[in-house]
């Protein structure tokens, strides 16, 4: 059913094999050894960028976390909003949830696949029938690791088999266990060191989220109880497996969180630089851009017409005076014909007197100044 994931994990155990068997000799405990450790080093080294992308995607996290918590005391009561707000913040800041849980999602089935291939490292069949092949094994292969023993334990055993169990193996319950207590503590303990270095990783507002907080306790506290305790049920090989990825993820976080962190110092740098090179020198005023001031003339768009007032009728005074009822009338018509000297002498005379205040305005504006206004006469002191 699960051939897909077998063949591939077994083609990759027999690759290392071969290649370390050449050297120390097939049947060799630390060649088999050294071949399970070297698959999960090729593994983790094919999750290696994925697991560059869970960093990167967990620290986008980090930084619009304030925002996240908005969204979920804003729609506390909707559920299905909060999900909808969450997926387009995230859609935002180009973070993928699933980024982060790719590497550890890609192991289960590497550690199942393990697994199985060891338990297949048998003689007969689960009918009793001679075993011939284990995937990419054949039968004298697996006759090799059956024959191989690591520091006196068997690779494909473990103690809680029974001692006749062991004992048909070619071990006891002793040397597995002189094998396998320091290769558990060791796993708790790097287990508990790797998760410490993620927690020490974590903000203030996700070390006060009372989820995150329940989380970082298992994983610095009950999974490396955890893997001490099942040790014993798995075989020596996958306690091997368990060790060696362990510290191949301790040492890939040291290195990557190293490495983003320098990044985001030059980033950081690069940004302070940035702004001195656009700040002003002391003393000197800073630069405003130059704003063009609007025309008083000029029309906005969609704006109404202004009508503009009519002159008032005193403002026509002077052609009224000029042409009007003073110089034509009863006294200025009549047989002596003084109407048409009246008002051309009245119009004459307003005429000019407009015009000499005409030349007077222009020769003040000329000046520099209007008409200055009469000076004041000192009191007498009484």
């Amino acid at each position: 059913m699960l051939n897909f994931i077998y063949y591939p994990v077994s083609f990759i155990l027999w690759v290392w094999h071969k290649a370390f068997g050449s050297i120390l000799g097939p049947d060799n405990g630390i060649a088999w050894a050294l071949s399970v450790v070297f698959l999960v080093f090729t593994l983790r080294a094919i999750l290696y960028k994925p697991f560059v992308s869970q960093v990167r995607s967990m620290r986008k996290m980090q930084e619009f976390q304030p925002e996240i918590a908005k969204l979920r005391k804003k729609h506390a009561k909707d559920k299905q909003k909060q999900a909808e707000e969450m997926q387009r913040l995230q859609k935002e800041h180009g973070v993928n949830p699933l980024a982060g849980c790719l590497p550890v999602l890609v192991q289960v089935p590497v550690f199942i696949g393990l697994f199985q291939v060891l338990r297949n490292f048998t003689l007969l069949n689960g009918d009793g029938s001679m075993r011939t092949e284990n995937y990419f094994f054949g039968q004298e292969e697996v006759r090799s690791f059956l024959a191989a023993d690591f520091l006196g334990a068997k690779l494909g055993s473990w103690p809680l088999q029974g001692e006749q169990v062991l004992r048909e193996a070619g071990t006891s319950i002793p040397q597995m266990l002189f094998v396998m207590i320091p290769l558990m503590l060791a796993a708790g303990i790097f287990t508990h060191i790797t998760a410490r270095h993620s927690v020490a990783r974590q903000t203030a507002a996700q070390g006060d989220n009372p989820q995150t907080a329940i989380m970082n306790r298992l994983m610095l506290y009950v999974f490396p109880i955890g893997v001490v305790v099942g040790a014993p049920f798995l075989p020596l090989a996958v306690l091997l497996y368990w060790v060696s990825n362990n510290l191949w993820t301790l040492g890939q976080q040291f290195v990557v969180y190293r490495r983003i962190d320098s990044e985001e110092s030059v980033k950081r740098e690069q940004a302070v630089v940035t702004r001195q090179a656009l700040a002003p020198k002391p003393g000197q005023k800073p630069e405003r851009p130059d704003v063009v001031p609007d025309e008083p003339n000029a029309k906005t768009p969609g704006a109404k017409p202004v009508t503009r007032p009519s002159r008032p009728a005193s403002a026509k005074g002077s052609t009224a005076n000029g042409s009007g009822s003073n110089g034509s009338g009863p006294n200025g018509s009549g047989p002596n014909g003084s109407g048409s000297n009246g008002s051309t002498s009245h119009g004459s005379s307003t005429a000019n007197g407009a015009a000499d205040g005409a030349a007077r305005k222009a020769a003040g504006a000329r000046s520099g100044g209007g008409s200055r206004p009469a000076a004041r006469r000192p009191r007498k002191r009484r």
